[in-house]
C-alpha cells in the first residue's frame, strides 16, 4: 500500500504523473495480468484524481469550464482507446506504457517555462489546437491506463493559457473525466478485481488529499526531477521484460 500512497501524493502534488505508476504496481506487486492491470488502473485514477481535484477546487485552482471542454473531448478518445486496448496484447500495452513513461520523465525533467507561462496568460484559447490534443491524450489513457497529466498540464498552460497552479488543479478534473470514460470502455470486456481497486483507491486518496494541502510548500522542480528518475528506471525494467515486443517495433 506504500505504492498507493506515493501515487496519490504525486497526483496531489504534480497534477499528474502518479497515475503512470499504477499499472507497473498492479503487474509487479499485485501480479495482475497486464491487460487486467490497465483496466483496473483507470477507476483508481478516476477516484484519486476526483478527490484531489475537489481540494484544488476549494482552493480556487480549478477552471471548471476549461476542464469540461478538455475533459469531454478527451473522454471520447479514452473510450475509443479502451476499446482498442482490448484488441492488442498485454505485452504491447506494457511496452507502449514504458515509452510513455520515458516521455513523461523527459517532460518532468524539462519542467515548466515561467516566461512562456507569463506570456500565455490572458490570451484566447486555441480550440483548433486543443481538441486534437485532448483526443490524443484520451486515446493514450484508454490504451495504457494513464491519466495523462504530464501532457494535460503543459497543454493547459500553453494552449489554454492557465497559470501553473490552476493548470495543476484543472488537470485533475480532466483526468477524472478521462479515466472514468476509459473505465466504461473496458466494462464488460476485461475483468476488474474491484476488491483490489477499492482498497488501493482508498489509500491513494489519502495520499492525494494530504499532498494537495502541502503542494504550495514543497519544491516542485526537485519533486518532478526525482519522480522522473523513478519513471526512467521503471520504464527500462518494463522494456527489458518485454524486449521481444520492443525489438519487433524497432525492426519494423
Amino acid at each position: 500500500m506504500i505504492g498507493a500512497l506515493v501515487i496519490g501524493a504525486a497526483l496531489g502534488l504534480l497534477g499528474g504523473g502518479g497515475s503512470i505508476l499504477i499499472v507497473p504496481v498492479f503487474v509487479y506487486a499485485a501480479h495482475l495480468d497486464p491487460k487486467v492491470a490497465v483496466a483496473a488502473s483507470l477507476p483508481v485514477v478516476a477516484i484519486t484524481s476526483a478527490s484531489a481535484a475537489l481540494v484544488h477546487w476549494r482552493q480556487g485552482n480549478v477552471q471548471v469550464r476549461t476542464a469540461l471542454i478538455y475533459g469531454a473531448t478527451a473522454a471520447v478518445g479514452s473510450f475509443a482507446g479502451a476499446r482498442l486496448g482490448t484488441m492488442i496484447s498485454g505485452a504491447t500495452q506494457l511496452t507502449l506504457l514504458a515509452v510513455v513513461m520515458l516521455a513523461a520523465a523527459y517532460r518532468m525533467a524539462v519542467g515548466s517555462n515561467p516566461q512562456r507561462e507569463a506570456a500565455a496568460e490572458g490570451k484566447p484559447i486555441s480550440f483548433a489546437t486543443l481538441l486534437p490534443v485532448a483526443l490524443l491524450v484520451g486515446v493514450l489513457t484508454g490504451i495504457v491506463g494513464v491519466g495523462g497529466g504530464f501532457l494535460i498540464v503543459p497543454t493547459l498552460v500553453i494552449i489554454c493559457n492557465l497559470p501553473m497552479r490552476e493548470a495543476v488543479g484543472t488537470s485533475l478534473m480532466v483526468i477524472a473525466m478521462n479515466a472514468t470514460s476509459g473505465t466504461a470502455g473496458y466494462a464488460g470486456q476485461v475483468p476488474v478485481p474491484w476488491n483490489i481497486v477499492l482498497v488501493f483507491s482508498a489509500v491513494a486518496v489519502v495520499g492525494s488529499l494530504l499532498a494537495s494541502r502541502f503542494s504550495a510548500r514543497l519544491p516542485q522542480t526537485a519533486l518532478r526531477k526525482g519522480f522522473g528518475v523513478v519513471l526512467v528506471g521503471l520504464s527500462i525494467l518494463i522494456l527489458v521484460q518485454n524486449r521481444q515486443v520492443f525489438a519487433s517495433w524497432l525492426s519494423s
